[in-house]
């Protein structure tokens, strides 16, 4: 099954250029570094001997950033290097690390450059956060006995139902890893009826669960808020999706009618959609203001539009209400636990099922409500503006539910000190 997996991957590899040429047009990034991508080079300055460390995107390296804060305090004197596909992965890595670990993309999941990248990082140990599953990659970690750890594994109902059709492919790649660390007993239940090896399976919780709140980005926030209106009733729609900003705005339409002065902050999950969604705003006829052009926002801005990398922190901090996207529209959400983690009232569509285990948590926390479109958005939205004392317990609930799932990052690091002593 795996060959002719492989065999259709090269026959995709002509138009690979075309889709990252493509992607290039809003983030030129994509143009750069193909060799990385095609042939599995890595940079000189990455040294062999590492930690290594898949990252697919930003989600992804926000939730390890813990972790891997972690690993550089634990093995200070083995470099670590990690590995993304996205450009804005790769940003957010810089952001948060700098020069203290090393990046470069990680390749196609074509053998030859499979074969190039791990003959030339000659890894201690692999660690792939969350389900990245590549036949070729995996099947190369286990024929040169790289222990493998895959870590804050996590597989919806949906996921397993499509891998369950080319099962013969899929169960192969689940024997690869040395330790699985599942985020929940419904993920391990799904990867074991995959076939994944049950003595090799543990469920360890969520990595997100342990992600900080600087002190600063608290500050930052009110410094913020004070510049957008401190008394101005604002709620945020943070990582929302193509399909998504039409019901958000329909909704934010719906609040101004009940509460003028309320100012809206608008997130879309990624830049390359920044100027459309721009566009979108104005075409709808609200009064729309730039994160990127600073400043203060008049009192007259409806929408302000978040089109920066990296602040989603902030743009929470100075926030009333929460609403995370990819739920209004078939994407399974995406992370809950930042604002509930900064003490906000979350709200989120029906479509969950990448955070399924944690929107339960939090609705029956009391932390989180449940929408199902336009409509019981904004009606949700204006009764919690309203209401500061049911925003405050909500706030309060959400954050004692994170500090409560807190020591993911504590259980992995064992597994890591475990697999690094038997490797010797």
């Amino acid at each position: 099954m795996r060959f002719a997996y492989t065999v259709l991957l090269y026959l995709l590899v002509p138009w690979m250029p075309l889709y990252l040429l493509w992607r290039g047009r809003r983030q030129p990034l994509y143009r750069k570094r193909w060799s990385e991508r095609f042939f599995g080079h890595v940079p000189a300055r990455v040294p062999r001997g590492s930690i290594w460390v898949h990252a697919a995107s930003v989600g992804e390296v926000q939730a390890a950033g813990p972790f891997l804060r972690e690993l550089r305090h634990r093995y200070p004197g083995i470099p670590l290097v990690v590995t993304t596909q996205t450009p804005t992965g790769a940003l957010q890595l810089d952001r948060q690390f700098g020069d203290s670990v090393h990046h470069c993309y990680v390749p196609f999941d074509l053998p030859h450059a499979v074969a190039a990248f791990l003959n030339r990082l000659q890894p201690r140990l692999a660690i792939i956060v969350e389900m990245e599953l590549w036949p070729n990659l995996f099947h190369g970690i286990h024929r040169r006995r790289i222990p493998l750890l895959l870590v804050n594994a996590r597989l919806s109902a949906s996921t397993a139902a499509g891998y369950s059709r080319v099962r013969r492919l899929m169960e192969p790649v689940l024997q690869c890893p040395t330790r699985i660390a599942a985020q929940s007993r419904d993920d391990a239940r799904r990867l074991l009826e995959l076939g994944a090896p049950d003595e090799r399976l543990v469920v360890a919780g969520s990595l997100k669960f342990d992600q900080s709140v600087p002190a600063s980005t608290r500050e930052q926030g009110e410094v913020l808020r004070q510049q957008l209106g401190a008394n101005r009733p604002t709620w945020i729609a943070a990582s929302t999706r193509e399909g998504e900003e039409e019901q958000v705005l329909a909704a934010h339409a719906l609040v101004l009618k009940t509460l003028p002065e309320t100012l809206l902050i608008l997130v879309p999950r990624h830049p390359d959609r920044f100027d459309g969604v721009a566009d979108l705003v104005q075409e709808a006829g609200f009064n729309l203001a730039r994160r990127s052009e600073g400043g203060v926002c008049p009192a007259h801005v409806q929408v302000y539009l978040g089109d920066t990398m990296g602040e989603l922190p902030l743009l929470y901090a100075a926030s009333d209400i929460a609403f995370v996207g990819g739920s209004l529209v078939p994407m399974g959400a995406h992370n809950l636990l930042e604002p509930a983690a900064l003490g906000l009232p979350v709200l989120v569509g029906l479509h969950t099922y990448n955070f399924a285990d944690i929107t339960r948590q939090l609705v029956e926390a009391g932390a989180c409500d449940q929408v199902a479109d336009a409509n019981l958005l904004a009606d949700a939205v204006i009764e919690l503006l309203e209401n500061p004392d049911r925003r405050a317990d909500m706030g309060r609930a959400g954050r004692g539910m994170v500090e409560a799932n807190r020591g993911a990052t504590g259980f992995v690091i064992d597994e890591v000190k475990a697999l690094l002593e038997s490797s010797r």
